[in-house]
């Protein structure tokens, strides 16, 4: 059974600030995720009916993850890196059984979503998908369930759990890692009761039918708006093919495959944050 795990940073526990999921500036966040990995990855393979993980290293720049992970697991690899095509989903296809979500966090604008965003704090508002606003979770289940691949299981904070129990169809678990009490403080479980439940999770999730697991797909035509936070990026994103502006922050996008509207979305996201920089 081949695995695919979507790691985010957001979500995992006693993390509460940005200082903390810079994993340069902060050592203890890389030992924080590494053992929410450990946990995953020792429940997974020990389940015995597990043979590959492909784990994308999904936050920021893409470079949190220790390659020492590898050491421990022989049959894992990790996508590394910026600027790539399907960022948080690199690497996914049909020869994959199901995924994972590891560390992942509210959409923006979630009432006391722990540091709640959706692809970037920094440019944009809100974002809505066929008219649904939209988290990373479930614009990343989309892209799986566009390969035919069933989400399965999300590690992350209880504000995401309540998000996605109206957002999702089907039988799957989910771990909380904390509760969050505003957008950069959270009530954090023991880190024991957190990894014991991860691996648990993990050992239970290979078991269920593949066919109960929530399989998330947008109908077509898929309508893509983003309400960016600044007109300027709007000014740039209205440059783009097949973009329609409909007010001074807001563009809309459409097109039948989701593949293309799923990276359209990476591509709004940074050609605004390079308009960013430039206006300092």
């Amino acid at each position: 059974m081949k695995i695919y795990v979507s790691v985010d940073m957001e979500g995992l526990a006693s993390i509460s600030t940005w200082s903390e999921v810079s994993p340069r500036q902060n050592k203890e966040s890389v030992e924080i995720l590494y053992d929410h990995l450990k946990a995953l990855l020792e429940g997974l393979f020990e389940s015995e009916q597990v043979d590959h993980v492909l784990i994308s290293d999904s936050h920021a720049n893409g470079d949190n993850i220790p390659y020492k992970i590898t050491e421990e697991f022989e049959n894992v690899e990790v996508a590394h890196g910026p600027l790539r095509k399907d960022f948080m989903m690199i690497g996914l296809d049909q020869s994959f059984d199901r995924v994972i979500f590891l560390g992942y966090h509210a959409g923006v604008g979630t009432k006391y979503g722990i540091m709640d965003h959706t692809y970037s704090s920094s440019v944009v508002h809100n974002l809505w998908i066929n008219g649904q606003r939209m988290n990373e979770a479930i614009i990343n289940a989309a892209f799986a369930g566009y390969h035919g691949v069933p989400l399965a299981l999300v590690i992350g904070d209880d504000v995401l759990n309540k998000e996605l129990q109206g957002m999702l169809k089907g039988e799957y678990l989910y771990v909380e890692t904390k509760r969050s009490t505003g957008r950069f403080s959270a009530i954090m479980r023991s880190k024991a009761s957190v990894m014991k439940e991860i691996k648990e999770a993990a050992r239970q999730i290979v078991r269920i039918d593949r066919n109960r697991l929530p399989l998330v797909k947008f109908a077509s035509p898929i309508e893509m708006r983003i309400e960016l936070k600044d007109t300027s990026f709007a000014d740039a994103v209205e440059l783009m093919p097949n973009i329609e502006r409909i007010d001074g922050r807001t563009v809309v996008f459409r097109n039948d495959d989701y593949s293309v509207v799923f990276n359209t979305i990476l591509a709004i996201v940074l050609l605004a944050k390079a308009v960013r920089d430039i206006g300092g």
